[in-house]
């Protein structure tokens, strides 16, 4: 009944669309998102709190590793 919730498969453009971490040297802040690989545009995904968040995002995106950029 009180399961665990299934997190919903989500797709992006594994050819032009890379998956970074944005990180603030200042306060900690930290943002999960994709980089366009041809202009450099940072998509914004989702705010990231701890690494339970964080293993949201590459669960709900099916993603391995995922880069830091500051």
């Amino acid at each position: 009944m009180f399961g665990k919730r299934k997190v919903k498969k989500k797709e992006y453009d594994r050819e032009n669309l890379r998956p970074i971490l944005r990180c603030s040297i200042c306060n900690g802040e930290q943002v999960a998102g994709f980089k366009n690989i041809h202009t450099g545009k940072f998509e914004e995904v989702m705010f990231i709190r701890n690494e339970k968040d964080l293993a949201a995002f590459q669960e709900m995106y099916d993603i391995e590793t995922i880069t830091k950029e500051y």
